[in-house]
C-alpha cells in the first residue's frame, strides 16, 4: 500500500480513517500470505473447479471430490449405476474433503458418458439421505418429463473433441471509454419464447455493433432455476445457463462479440445464492452452513436468499474459482459485481440513508470479511490480466470502491451512477416540466468522488420490469400505441417524449459519469414493461421479449430515437468526453431552463424549458476559436423539427460570461441539445 498517501492528497477527509483503511489492506494481505502458504499461490488456489468437481481423465477414469464439512457420508449416483446411490461411495479426507475415483471399464471405456445424469447423495449427521448437484456441475437442465419435478437435473459435459467450440478471435483491447450494451439472451428475440446464444450472436450482436456500443454486459448467464428472477437467483455457478442453449453455444457467443471488438462483461451474483437445496448450494451438506453463514446470519431479510461466508477458505476458493472459470472456459473479460451494497453492509444497506457521514464507511456496520473478498478478486483478476473490467452495483457511496489496492482502495474499475434513473424517474413522475430544477440535474449527474470511475445510466433493467416502465413508457405510454407513426397527426405527447428521450439520454452520457450504460431495446424506446413468463400472467411471454421490428419499420418514429443513440455513441467515439475529467458546468439557468458545460474542450448546451426558444444565447466557452455544432437533437434524422443549421460556425468573442473568458452565440430551440467542438 505504498501509494496510500496518493489516496489522501486526493480526499484529506479520509485521513482520519487511515488506521481503519489500513487495517482492511492488512487482513488482504494475510489471506494472500495464507494462500501462498497453504496452496502455493493465487494461481492454484482460484482453480478450484480443477480439484473439485466431476472430472473424466484422459484415461477415462472419473475422478470427483466435494467440500462438504458437515455430511456424514457422500455417494456418486446416476444412470451410470442405475441410480444404486450405495455403489459408489466417496471416501473421507481432511479438512471436509471427499473423493471418488472410479477407474476405467474393462474395455477401457469410461463409465460416465456425455450427458450422463448424475446427482450427488449426502448422508447427514441425522442419517438422512439427501439429493444434491456438485456445487461444481458445469451443466445443469430442467428435465422435459416434468412428472419427475421442476428440479434441475445435472448432466455430464464431455462432449467428443470434434464437438467442442474453438476459439478463433482474439479478444478486443481494453475500450479506451466504456459503452455497454446491457443486454439478457433469453429477452432477445421478437419471439414468444426463450432466446438463444446463438440467436443473439447472430442477430443482435450486429445491431449492437451498429449502434456503436463497444461492450456488452451479459445478465442471467449463471443458472438460476427461476426464470423470472432475472438471473439474481443463481442456483448453479459454475453451469453457464441451459435454457439459452449448450456451453459450446455460449462460447460460440462470446466468440463473436470478439470477431466484433465488443468487450463482454459478466453480470456476477455473488451478493447471495438462492435458498433452493434440490438444485442449488443451500445445505449442500446437510446443514444450514457450509457455503453460508448459519442462523439468520445467512440469509437476506428482503431477498428470500442465503449469504456468502466470506470469512471460509474455502468458501473464498469456491467464489475466486467461479470468476476465473468464467474468464478461462469462456473467454469473458470482466464482471458487474452485483448486490455490492449488500454484501459491504451487516445490514445489507436495508433501510439505510447513507448520508455521506464518512464513520458510515468506517464503522463495525461494515463487513470486513466481504469487503476484503471484493479485493481479493479485483487485486487477483487485475494483476493476472491488466484487461479485466470490474463494475460494482453499490449505492452506498462506499469511499475508495474504484481507488486501486496499492493506495488502500478496494480495486474496482468503475461504480454503478445508480441514484440517476432515480432521478429522472422522480422528475417524469412527480414534477411539471416548468418545476424541473436545472441544479438538481446537474448535482445528481455530477455527484461523484473524484478519481473514482462512474457508470452513468438513464435507466436500467430496473427501470424497465413489470411495477415500473421505461422512460420512453412514463413519457409517452398515452400515445405510443396510436401516435408513434410518421404518417400520424402531429402529437404534442409523442414531441415531448422523443424530445425528452433524447435530452436525458445525451445529458446522462456526457455529464454522469467516466462510461454509459443502455439497456437492451431502451436505446429505441421499446414500448411497455418486461414481464417474465410466471403464474401471475399465466406464462406469458408477450412481454418478454424486444420487439426489434419497431426501430426497423421506417414508419414508426422509433427509427428516429435509434438513429440519436447510434450518434450519439458514434459521436463520443469520435470526440472522446468519457475518459476525460469529469464536465465542468458553466451555466444552470432555473429560469431559462439551460444547462451548460465543457468537457475534453467541447461545449454540450441544453435547453430544458417547455416552450421558449432563445436566439442569440450567450454560452461560456474558455477556448476562442470557431465551434460547429457535431450532433443536434433536432436534426430531422432525429425526429427533430430542423430548426437549427448545423452548418454555421459560431466564433467566440473576447468577452468574459459565465465564469469563462469567452463566448459564442447560439440558437437554442425548446427541449433540444447539441454538441460543440472546437475547429482546428
Amino acid at each position: 500500500m505504498e501509494n496510500i498517501q496518493k489516496l489522501f492528497d486526493r480526499d484529506p477527509s479520509l485521513k482520519p480513517f487511515e488506521t481503519e483503511i489500513k487495517r482492511r489492506h492488512n487482513c488482504l494481505v494475510k489471506w494472500v500470505e495464507t494462500f501462498k502458504n497453504s496452496e502455493g499461490g493465487i494461481e492454484k488456489f482460484t482453480k478450484g473447479y480443477e480439484y473439485y468437481g466431476i472430472h473424466i481423465k484422459d484415461d477415462n477414469s472419473v475422478v470427483a471430490r466435494e467440500w462438504a464439512p458437515g455430511a456424514q457420508c457422500l455417494y456418486l449416483t446416476g444412470d451410470f449405476n442405475n441410480w444404486q446411490w450405495e455403489a459408489h461411495p466417496f471416501r473421507q479426507l481432511e479438512y471436509g474433503k471427499w473423493e471418488l475415483i472410479l477407474p476405467p471399464k474393462e474395455d477401457a471405456n469410461c463409465y460416465i458418458s456425455h450427458l450422463s445424469e448424475v446427482k450427488i447423495i449426502v448422508k447427514n449427521l441425522e442419517g438422512q439421505l439427501l439429493e444434491r448437484l456438485s456445487p461444481w456441475a458445469t451443466y445443469v437442465v430442467q428435465p422435459t418429463d416434468l412428472s419427475y419435478g421442476k428440479n434441475y437435473k445435472q448432466k455430464i459435459w464431455n462432449p467428443p473433441e470434434s464437438d467442442r467450440y474453438k476459439f478463433q478471435y482474439k479478444k478486443p483491447s481494453k475500450p479506451q471509454t466504456l459503452r455497454i450494451y446491457e443486454c439478457h439472451v433469453g429477452i432477445a428475440t421478437e419471439d414468444y419464447g426463450i432466446g438463444s446464444y446463438r440467436n443473439f450472436a447472430d442477430n443482435v450482436i450486429p445491431r449492437i455493433v451498429k449502434q456503436n456500443y463497444n461492450t456488452i454486459q451479459v445478465m442471467a448467464i449463471m443458472e438460476h432455476a427461476y426464470y423470472a428472477s432475472f438471473g439474481y437467483q443463481v442456483t448453479s455457478f459454475f453451469a453457464a445457463s441451459s435454457r439459452f442453449g449448450t456451453p459450446e453455444d455460449l462460447k460460440y457467443f462470446v466468440d463473436i462479440a470478439h470477431k466484433n471488438n465488443l468487450t463482454v462483461l459478466l453480470d456476477v451474483v455473488h451478493s447471495h445464492a438462492s435458498k433452493n437445496t434440490l438444485d442449488g448450494l443451500n445445505e449442500f451438506d446437510g446443514t444450514d452452513s457450509c457455503y453460508f453463514h448459519s442462523g439468520i446470519k445467512g440469509e437476506h431479510p428482503l431477498w428470500d436468499s442465503r449469504l456468502f461466508n466470506y470469512s471460509s477458505y474455502e468458501v473464498l476458493r469456491f467464489l475466486l474459482s467461479n470468476l476465473r472459470w468464467w474468464k478461462e472456459e469462456y473467454g469473458f473479460d470482466g464482471y458487474r459485481f452485483d448486490g455490492v451494497t449488500s454484501m459491504l453492509f451487516h445490514n445489507h444497506g436495508v433501510g439505510t440513508g447513507f448520508s455521506g457521514d464518512l464513520s458510515e464507511y468506517f464503522g463495525l456496520n461494515v463487513d470486513t470479511d466481504a469487503l476484503v473478498y471484493m479485493s481479493l478478486a479485483n487485486k487477483i483478476f487485475h494483476d493476472m490480466n491488466s484487461n479485466i473490467i470490474t463494475i460494482a452495483e453499490d449505492v452506498s457511496g462506499m469511499p475508495t470502491l474504484c481507488c486501486p489496492i496499492d493506495e488502500g482502495g478496494i480495486g474496482f474499475d468503475y461504480r454503478l451512477g445508480m441514484a440517476i434513473p432515480d432521478k429522472w424517474i422522480e422528475l417524469i413522475k412527480e414534477k411539471k416540466d416548468e418545476d424541473w430544477s436545472m441544479g438538481d440535474i446537474v448535482h445528481t449527474l455530477s455527484n461523484r468522488r473524484w478519481k473514482e470511475k462512474t457508470v452513468a445510466y438513464a435507466e436500467s433493467h430496473d427501470q424497465a420490469l413489470v411495477g415500473d416502465k421505461t422512460l420512453a413508457f412514463w413519457l409517452m405510454d398515452k400515445e405510443m400505441y396510436t401516435n408513434m407513426s410518421v404518417l400520424s397527426p402531429p402529437s404534442l405527447v409523442i414531441d415531448r417524449g422523443m424530445a425528452l428521450h433524447k435530452m436525458i439520454r445525451l445529458i446522462t452520457h456526457t455529464l454522469g459519469g467516466e462510461a454509459y450504460l443502455n439497456f437492451i431495446g431502451n436505446e429505441f424506446g421499446h414500448p411497455e414493461w418486461l414481464d417474465f413468463p410466471r403464474e401471475g400472467n399465466k406464462q406469458s411471454y408477450h412481454y418478454c421479449r424486444r420487439q426489434w421490428s419497431l426501430s426497423d419499420n421506417k414508419t414508426l418514429k422509433y427509427k428516429f430515437l435509434n438513429e440519436f443513440d447510434r450518434m450519439m455513441n458514434l459521436t463520443e467515439e469520435k470526440y472522446q468526453w468519457l475518459n476525460t475529467n469529469p464536465g465542468y458546468v458553466t451555466w444552470s439557468h432555473e429560469g431559462d431552463k439551460i444547462i451548460s458545460f465543457e468537457r475534453n474542450r467541447h461545449v454540450f448546451v441544453f435547453n430544458f424549458h417547455p416552450e421558449r426558444s432563445f436566439t442569440d444565447y450567450r454560452i461560456g466557452v474558455e477556448f476562442p476559436g470557431t465551434y460547429k455544432i457535431v450532433l443536434s437533437s433536432d436534426d430531422e434524422i432525429f425526429g427533430g423539427f430542423n430548426r437549427v443549421d448545423t452548418k454555421l460556425s459560431h466564433v467566440s468573442l473576447a468577452e468574459g460570461h459565465a465564469g469563462r473568458n469567452y463566448f459564442i452565440h447560439a440558437y437554442l430551440p425548446a427541449r433540444t441539445c447539441f454538441v460543440f467542438v472546437k475547429l482546428g
